[in-house]
């Protein structure tokens, strides 16, 4: 199926609203085609995705802020194809054929996303060995253990908070913040934490108007720490950085160090919000962690499918002229990685209710030679917070009906609001407690892991052989069990997990 632009950079096909113009908030622009921002994308982009998918098949033409056109990639092997053939599809933004016909301002909302940086996920070849690999030999020199004590404490900070008050607000609370205070320890900067450095994490994703000026804050701190590291090195990342063999400038230190922190903060932020909203709103999955018979990870791993941090990033951008799901891309055009719409594609869950217990083929993560490289990480903060939480507040409630939760954000993300909870209140606890131990998996992994007695399976799901390989989610030995509810009648949970379970 073949859609060509009808809306070409520098070649409007008729009047184009200002923007701030409420004619910016309509479903569809120049061309007719849809819009990735606004009002309608916003509140039902499941339902965007759906529109998309029927009218143009499994890539399909989109306008981004300012109705700058874009190629928005729905299908799962489309998507996989994308992100691992970068001969084709580059990560390099100066490819992008609107930046240099001067269509995209360097003050675009989403600039702080796309403007090009001297850091691995820009670059390709020779360039993108030598910095990601300064990344990733930083990483594994992280005290893993350690890291799971910060996150341990961390959490149990921010839940002394609010423990004696029965009642919290879980997103601006605990899932904003955690990730944040463990970020600033692993990479250095503790004294740098505080609510404005948040606020301009979260702002910048957003393509809001204030997004430029909350990097250049980010940045700002960032530029302090490197400068702090070349003259008292410490052991954290950003020494590490200094001091690899690759010989990163400041300036690559600093930006690398940006991206880390704040890819890390975004999508934890997000994945811990998601993973508390479906405990707190689907009885199957509270049930199932009730009884012992889905682990905090593979909820995790649940939510990562259903609800990704990001759904969608931008970008990569065509190196010639070729064809991907039909459609022809020509060289200059920018396409958009749909980890969203790649989760829910028919080909690969034609039952989007099934459970996608043990099955890692999600795209929450991309895929490639671009493929985080921190999402141990990532995955670690949720798993040890989230346990942490529950094992505090057992009987933790939304204190709203669901139909009043809300979203904000971009095609990039998708925030939740507020995740208003109740509980009983309990006192404040000693926050130096030791968290709870790793379960090895597989040797890259096993220091990250925090996991629970395997529950039994309910049978595989199919992935088609495009879809990237499984990895089995199945952990021995002893773990953290999420403790039964204190509150709630205990044969009604015990019925929904035998009809969860099949029996």
């Amino acid at each position: 199926m073949t859609t060509p632009f009808h809306h070409e950079p520098g070649s409007p096909t008729g009047p184009v609203p200002p923007p701030q113009c409420p004619a910016h908030g309509m479903g569809t622009g120049p061309g007719g085609l849809r819009r990735l921002y606004g009002p309608e994308a916003e509140a039902d982009p499941a339902g965007l995705y759906e529109k998309l998918r029927a009218e143009h098949g499994t890539v399909a033409p989109v306008l981004m802020h300012g109705d700058v056109p874009a190629w928005l990639v729905l299908g799962h092997s489309e998507n996989l194809h994308m992100t691992r053939t970068p001969s084709q599809f580059s990560r390099d933004s100066r490819r992008w054929r609107a930046l240099q016909e001067g269509t995209v301002a360097s003050d675009h909302p989403l600039a702080p996303v796309f403007t090009w940086q001297p850091v691995c996920s820009f670059a390709e070849g020779a360039e993108h060995e030598r910095l990601r690999g300064a990344v990733t030999d930083s990483m594994a020199r992280i005290d893993t253990r350690g890291v799971r004590r910060h996150i341990n404490r961390y959490s149990n900070r921010l839940v002394n908070d609010f423990c004696r008050e029965g009642r919290a607000e879980l997103v601006s609370q605990f899932a904003e913040r955690l990730p944040m205070m463990v970020m600033c320890a692993i990479i250095g900067m503790p004294e740098e934490y505080n609510d404005r450095l948040v606020q301009a994490a979260r702002d910048m994703t957003r393509g809001s108007e204030t997004a430029v000026a909350s990097n250049a804050y980010v940045i700002g701190a960032l530029d302090r720490l490197v400068r702090r590291r070349r003259e008292a090195p410490a052991e954290d990342f950003a020494t590490w950085l200094v001091e690899h063999p690759a010989g990163l400038t400041d300036k690559e230190v600093s930006e690398h160090l940006r991206v880390v922190l704040i890819v890390a903060y975004e999508t934890t932020t997000n994945l811990i919000a998601n993973v508390l909203r479906m405990v707190l709103t689907d009885p199957r999955f509270r049930a199932r962690l009730s009884g012992g018979h889905m682990t905090v990870p593979e909820a995790v791993e649940q939510t990562l499918w259903d609800e990704p941090p990001f759904t969608s990033i931008l970008g990569r951008w065509a190196v010639g002229d070729t064809e991907l799901g039909g459609q022809q891309i020509k060289a200059g055009d920018a396409l958009i990685v749909g980890i969203a719409p790649a989760n829910t594609d028919p080909v690969v869950r034609p039952d989007l209710t099934a459970s996608m217990e043990g099955n890692r083929a999600h795209m929450a993560f991309s895929s490639g030679p671009h493929e985080c490289p921190g999402q141990d990480i990532g995955r670690a903060i949720a798993d040890v917070g989230v346990d942490a939480l529950l094992m505090r507040l057992p009987d933790l409630e939304l204190s709203v009906d669901e139909s009043k939760l809300s979203w904000t954000g971009n095609f990039v993300s998708r925030h939740l609001v507020d995740l208003p909870a109740s509980f009983a209140p309990s006192p404040q606890q000693e926050i130096d407690a030791e968290p709870l131990p790793a379960v090895s998996r597989s040797r890259s992994q096993a220091d990250w892991e925090v996991s629970s007695p395997a529950a039994p399976r309910r049978g595989p799901v199919a992935v088609p052989a495009a879809a990237r390989t499984a990895e089995p989610y199945a952990a021995p030995g002893e773990g953290a069990v999420i403790p039964a509810q204190r509150s709630g009648p205990t044969k009604i949970w015990r019925a929904v997990v035998r009809w969860w379970n099949g029996h």
